[in-house]
């Protein structure tokens, strides 16, 4: 597992929470895998308390299943919860390009071309952790143009389901098109293309749908449905 380095004003709590996520959106936390509350207190240098209640708090996400007198169990990927976190993030995203094409200023363009600019430097490398976390950082960004920043902060609970989806396909999917379309779509704004605009993010979405056979053929055990 993968330790994070604690914020400075973040409980024992808050710090167990954003861990035990990290590493189930990485899979370095397995689906269907067991996790002890004392194991992964230790490795945090924390007490089991903080860790209990940050494993109740992904159980309402449905990325932890407890069983009393059996333990706590990393989720299998559930495609019907993925998606339906794809189905909101994309009702969203739609109006957030749009929003985009309107307000988009010289400085939110630059932000955005230097975040492109890494992604493309992390790909060569085969960073998939860091090209996942620039990808959010990417739509997070779309959100930030149109003052949603509350918004995306609520999405990020039911992300989890799309984002280990996403992390899998990196690790298996060669021809990566994530950079190739956010490129696209920095370029739709620019013009101010809407229709553009929300083509592309729309077919951004969706293609994890194209990759959704080859992922199950290469993990089928961290699939619910193929159990």
């Amino acid at each position: 597992m993968y330790i994070l380095e604690r914020n400075g004003k973040e409980t024992a709590r808050e710090y167990a929470y954003r861990v035990i996520k990290y590493n189930i959106i990485s899979l370095d936390l397995v689906p269907g895998s067991m996790v002890s509350e004392n194991e992964l207190a230790e490795e945090m240098g924390i007490s089991r308390t903080p860790v209990r209640e940050a494993l109740i708090e992904l159980s309402k996400l449905k990325v932890v299943e407890i069983y009393p007198q059996r333990g706590s169990f990393i989720s299998l990927i559930d495609n019907q919860l993925v998606d339906e976190a794809r189905f909101v993030r994309l009702i969203l995203e739609q109006a957030m390009v749009e929003s985009a094409c309107d307000i988009a200023d010289a400085a939110n363009f630059l932000t955005l071309d230097e975040n492109l600019k890494l992604q493309d430097f992390y790909l060569e490398h085969n960073a998939k952790d860091k090209l996942l976390q620039l990808d959010n950082e990417f739509h997070e960004l779309l959100f930030l143009i149109s003052n949603k920043k509350f918004t995306y902060d609520l999405l990020g609970g039911m992300m989890t389901h799309f984002d280990r989806v996403r992390r899998l396909s990196l690790s298996v999917i060669k021809d990566s098109k994530n950079i190739s379309d956010h490129r696209s779509l920095v370029n739709a704004i620019r013009k101010k293309d809407k229709e553009l605009a929300r083509s592309i993010i729309t077919k951004h979405l969706s293609r994890y749908k194209l990759d959704e056979e080859e992922l199950k053929k290469q993990y089928p055990d961290y699939f619910k449905n193929n159990k």
